[in-house]
């Protein structure tokens, strides 16, 4: 069992606030600073310093807290393998955004299931952010993820690459044939929340071409993928995804590429869990099944 003072610390990285990590943890205000204490104490490091009256981290601050998610995301894992012991039944927690969820992990996971009959598999779908999150909460194991991340604050291996590319309906008419990214301002652009990796790859992609959101005529925020592809089967508007997510409506004709001469992307999907894990190893073990299913 970790230190509870840990716990505190986690609390209060969280929170960026002695009296709000208080309140959450149904402590007093000096008992938190004093668990605070033992830790600077133990390391003979200050954890935390004031900016403009702000609390932030000190840089042997950001490394206990990368250590201890990772310390708090074994002790869960440790508890469920011990648990196995006791029910004959494992637990697999993963996450993985909608994209991989809807469109890239659900036959590996079914083939993985049937090889792993007594493994309880816990699926959260969500966007990046969110999952990172539970990643740094401890209530997930690992993630399949999109989008851009502190690589450095997470251990990780690619998962798959991707084409992402942008679509319209098939009946969708231009005022002229896109030739740029510039030529589709003048279009209604439909939008994953922020957040959204899938959102992110388009937001940095456009901005490497002097391009914003705000540039387009219109613009619409939807937090469902599923959703914005109805959309633009509606001819409600264009949007951008990864060709996996599309492919199927491409086939059948519902959709169409935009095929642009300055806009060639891919990227990766990546496997995701807190770095320095002690159990890396087999976290890297599950990837490699789910990539060769």
């Amino acid at each position: 069992m970790l230190d509870h003072r840990i716990d505190t610390f986690l609390c209060v990285c969280d929170k960026m606030s002695y009296t709000r990590a208080a309140k959450a943890l149904s402590m007093t205000q000096p008992a938190v600073s004093q668990h605070i204490k033992y830790l600077e104490n133990l390391y003979e490091v200050n954890l935390f310093t004031y900016e403009k009256k702000q609390l932030k981290l000190t840089e042997p601050g950001k490394l206990l807290l990368m250590a201890a998610r990772t310390m708090k995301s074994d002790e869960e894992f440790l508890r469920n393998k011990i648990h196995e012991f006791k029910n004959s039944t494992s637990i697999c927690r993963m996450g993985a955004t909608m994209t991989v969820g809807d469109y890239a992990i659900i036959k590996p996971l079914k083939k993985y299931m049937e090889l792993h009959a007594d493994t309880e598999v816990n699926l959260t779908v969500a966007n990046t952010d969110e999952l990172l999150k539970k990643l740094n909460n401890h209530e997930i194991d690992f993630a399949v993820i999109e989008g851009y991340f502190p690589k450095e604050e997470y251990d990780y291996v690619p998962f798959s690459t991707e084409r992402y590319i942008p679509v319209c309906a098939s009946n969708h008419t231009f005022k002229k044939p896109p030739e740029t990214l510039r030529d589709l301002v003048d279009q209604r652009l439909i939008i994953r929340e922020k957040g959204s990796g899938t959102r992110d790859i388009m937001e940095k992609n456009l901005e490497a071409h002097g391009i914003e959101i705000k540039d387009f005529a219109h613009c619409m925020e939807v937090d469902s993928l599923a959703a914005i592809i109805q959309l633009v089967k509606a001819d409600c508007g264009i949007t951008f995804l990864y060709e996996i997510a599309a492919a199927e409506e491409i086939q059948r004709g519902n959709l169409k590429e935009i095929k642009l001469r300055d806009f060639v992307v891919e990227h990766d999907f990546t496997f995701t869990w807190n770095k320095g894990s002690v159990y890396a190893q087999e976290y890297r073990k599950i990837c490699k099944e789910f990539t060769q299913l």
